[in-house]
């Protein structure tokens, strides 16, 4: 199935946020979302989302450091997948610059959480582009 990356993105983003909930089989989510007919899946989405846990340690930390006010299990579950995306796609993925990852992650934010949301995501995001080589990955 030939998906734009923007619902290539959204999707992903829907099963990490599903996953947030708990330590579900990412294969078991990939079929409930085929199945539902709600959530488009193709190689693009199962290759994104396995990315994002793929490098969970990495990015978890990295966010960390950029919300040093909020421990991760304080900062939305719905934040905290738009932003497990949005550098994930900055750090790996080749074609995606990361003025792109992060105003795609705010257009997420924007469609599912608050406006308050949305601004911290930007502001997160924002200081990550800014501090990139800065950020430790360990």
């Amino acid at each position: 199935m030939k998906l734009t990356r923007r619902r290539i993105r959204e999707s992903a983003f829907l099963i990490i946020y599903e996953r947030s909930f708990g330590n579900y089989d990412l294969d078991e989510l990939f079929d409930i979302a085929r199945e539902s007919d709600n959530i488009p899946i193709n190689n693009d989405v199962i290759k994104t989302v396995r990315g994002v846990y793929e490098h969970l340690d990495e990015l978890d930390n990295i966010i960390s450091q950029l919300s040093q006010k909020r421990s991760l299990e304080r900062i939305p579950k719905v934040n905290l997948s738009i932003l497990r995306l949005a550098i994930y796609e900055a750090k790996y993925s080749e074609n995606v610059p990361v003025n792109v990852a992060i105003s795609e992650a705010v257009a997420i934010a924007e469609k599912y959480a608050l406006d308050s949301d949305a601004k911290f995501v930007n502001g997160a995001l924002g200081a990550y582009s800014r501090n990139e080589g800065a950020v430790s990955d360990a």
